[in-house]
């Protein structure tokens, strides 16, 4: 059985091999000006050692361009992709067409994963953008288990889904908190932090906290709670799917390291011999759990909703 990549989200190049040696095979990192929702903001230069060092160890380095680009950030793309292409990464992550047109401009032999977040719902679309270039698909994070197994059957392309962790649930261009702030006559002093953690919007009817911040990408509201089945990896695991991502984005290193750990040694238990998985897979969501932040419960996205949306 082939073992998925496990992927990983470091929050600074100093994670990099400590990540890599309790087992992550790949690391996405980049730039805040031209990515979404980053677990930490890597310089070209931390983009350089980061990259060296994952190589030494043989583990891959994906640059998320996945931002949303408007006219005026255009002209910067080509230098940051072919500085990229200097550098030496395994692939490129984006969802802008104009990424992509750029890439094959000033790049062409760079590998692409096509990330829009939302709009990889289907099997079709995931083979159309791999007619286009890329060659992986990631999953919107609101599929059940049989979309997911039926797009892996169908797609021509590898496919990465998310594992573990927090999920956006809304973003705008526009700072809404600090303009909200901004009309009530008070001083946002957040405003344009990025990923400040004391920002938290509260639903008192259903008890649910929902992390937020701006940044230069704008506002960004989280689920109140995080994705984990550690326990529920064996129908991907024999479906074949390429790649599972634990985001760690507003989490500490230490939470990442022990993630990446527990769920390094899921997927070795289930590869190796499935009734060992199925005997431990309690203990090990037991782990998770005694890890997992007290404000942060656990849940299963939306794997086993009988709607997709």
């Amino acid at each position: 059985m082939k073992k998925p990549e496990l992927l990983v989200t470091p929050t600074s190049v100093e994670d990099i091999a400590p990540l890599i040696d309790v087992g992550a095979t790949a690391v996405i990192i980049g730039e805040e000006k031209y990515a979404l929702r980053l677990a930490g903001d890597f310089s070209r230069k931390e983009v350089e050692e980061a990259t060296t060092i994952a190589h030494e160890k043989g583990a891959k380095v994906y640059v998320a361009m996945n931002a949303l680009f408007h006219n005026e950030t255009l002209p910067l793309l080509p230098d940051y992709i072919q500085f990229l292409d200097r550098t030496g990464v395994d692939a490129i992550v984006f969802g802008d067409p104009a990424v992509l047109m750029n890439v094959r401009e000033h790049a062409p032999k760079m590998k692409l994963h096509w990330n829009t977040e939302t709009t990889a719902t289907n099997w079709y679309t995931a083979n159309y953008w791999g007619r286009k270039g890329a060659a992986r698909a990631v999953l919107a994070r609101e599929l059940n288990m049989d979309s997911i197994i039926e797009i892996k059957e169908e797609a021509e392309v590898e496919i990465e889904v998310q594992v573990h962790g927090m999920t956006c649930m809304f973003q705008s261009k526009r700072m809404l908190v600090g303009n909200y702030m901004a009309f009530q006559g008070k001083d946002l002093e957040v405003q344009g932090r990025s990923k400040d953690r004391s920002l938290i919007l509260h639903d008192p009817e259903r008890d649910a906290k929902y992390p937020i911040w701006e940044d230069e990408n704008g506002t960004h509201i989280m689920s109140p709670k995080d994705m984990c089945i550690i326990d529920e990896l064996d129908e991907m695991l024999d479906a074949g799917i390429d790649s599972f991502k634990i985001d760690g984005i507003l989490k500490d290193f230490d939470y990442i390291k022990k993630m990446t750990a527990l769920y390094r040694q899921a997927i070795d238990l289930y590869t190796e011999d499935p009734e060992v998985y199925n005997r431990k897979k309690d203990e090990l969501l037991d782990e998770v759990k005694s890890v997992q932040p007290a404000n942060r419960d656990l849940d299963t996205g939306f794997f086993f909703k009988e709607t997709v949306y």
